[in-house]
């Protein structure tokens, strides 16, 4: 058995390389907007098909507990190879819209093995300080998130191309390397057979419930708010007519992510995962509900406080799934993180589309307000 030092690592920078198949069609969309003709706009289809993708995805490996029953680690490989292939379908030529939301949906859906099933997998080796594991599993997720972005930004070419081909080779290189270094954990308990009705057993335990629905919450918000970062970044230079490079403060602003879920994890061992994530969506709600005001201040505290943003709006979320983790019997700890998921993610395509929506009917710099719904909601149950 390798040690937990080596193990780690290796969740660690599978995640990273994994999840940047997420955001890679949204940074490259106004080279397709340019070749596929549609008469809506692209972006919020184009997040919300990954999401929806992806809940899709969790429910199926929920429903018929496929990551409690069989290899995670396998699991992860297949999916992460699965998912690198319908990236690259984007770059199918003479495309179209159907062609380009079925690839970014088939995307989601793999990478419903990878996201939860990393935490699984990292439960299955961490049964104590689980809160920090997640931490930094949770923040390889953030930057693999934000790193099309970075791939956007530091490119030698204009051709959109590079992201995709990027993101996709190295998504594959993280299955592989999880594979053949990171084996079934010790405190994995597979379950044997299908068990339909886990579900509601693990959602009538109150811990694993409250837990879940400040999860919700926290959902809301973030993928929303870091789907809309570039719009929110190009809002802002039109309103005040200055210049600022879109691509790579949206990767800074959600990037940083990673730096306030691992800072989050280490205070969790003392504080607990309960304080770290109550005091973290509150301060995201907080920066919601003030966010027309980020529009009045000059560029760099405006970059300043973006960032605290997007530390914030993320650092509650490993805590959150710690808490389910913990709180779910060990032989469904996958199943439990995979359906807590699955309902968040579901939650984000509402916010993604009334968010796009609201920007076609009212100012957008007030459409962020609109955010806060989901940690309001999320903080009245969980401090119950």
């Amino acid at each position: 058995m390798k040690s937990k030092f080596y193990i780690l690592p290796i969740i660690i920078i599978s995640q990273f390389l994994c999840t940047s198949l997420w955001f890679a069609g949204n940074v490259v969309i106004d080279e397709l907007a340019s070749q596929i003709k549609s008469s809506f706009d692209l972006l919020g289809y184009l997040i919300s098909f990954v999401q929806f993708g992806f809940i899709v995805g969790t429910l199926t490996f929920a429903l018929l507990t496929i990551t409690d029953r069989f290899s995670p680690s396998k699991i992860f490989m297949i999916c992460a190879l699965l998912a690198s292939i319908s990236n690259l379908t984007i770059l199918i030529p003479n495309n179209n819209v159907i062609n380009l939301l079925t690839a970014r949906f088939a995307t989601g859906f793999f990478l419903a093995g990878i996201y939860p099933v990393g935490m699984k997998i990292a439960s299955d080796y961490f049964q104590h300080g689980l809160g920090r594991a997640l931490g930094f599993l949770v923040g390889a997720l953030v930057l693999g998130t934000a790193f099309p972005h970075f791939i956007n930004a530091i490119t030698w070419t204009n051709d959109y191309t590079t992201v995709i081909i990027s993101t996709s080779v190295i998504a594959s290189f993280g299955g592989i390397l999880l594979l053949v270094l990171v084996p079934d954990g010790p405190y994995r308990k597979p379950v044997r057979r299908l068990q339909l009705g886990v579900i509601s057993e693990l959602f009538s335990i109150t811990n694993f419930r409250k837990a879940a629905i400040g999860y919700f919450g926290h959902m809301w918000e973030l993928y929303a708010f870091w789907g809309f970062v570039p719009i929110l970044l190009k809002t802002y230079t039109n309103i005040n007519r200055v210049v600022l490079p879109v691509s790579f403060w949206s990767f800074i602003i959600i990037g940083i992510g990673a730096v306030s879920c691992a800072i989050g994890g280490i205070i969790s061992i003392k504080a607990g995962s309960r304080k770290v994530a109550f005091i973290s969506l509150s301060l995201s709600g907080l920066f919601c509900l003030l966010s027309p005001l980020l529009f009045l201040v000059p560029p760099i505290p405006f970059l300043i406080l973006l960032c605290i943003w997007g530390m914030v709006v993320i650092a509650d979320s490993p805590q959150f799934s710690s808490i389910v983790a913990t709180a779910a019997p060990a032989e469904y700890r996958g199943t439990g993180l995979t359906i807590v998921n699955c309902i968040g993610f579901a939650i984000t395509i509402f916010s993604i589309q009334l968010l796009d929506f609201t920007m076609g009917i009212i100012p957008s710099q007030f459409s962020y307000m609109l955010l806060a719904i989901g940690p309001i909601i999320g903080l009245y149950i969980f401090r119950k």
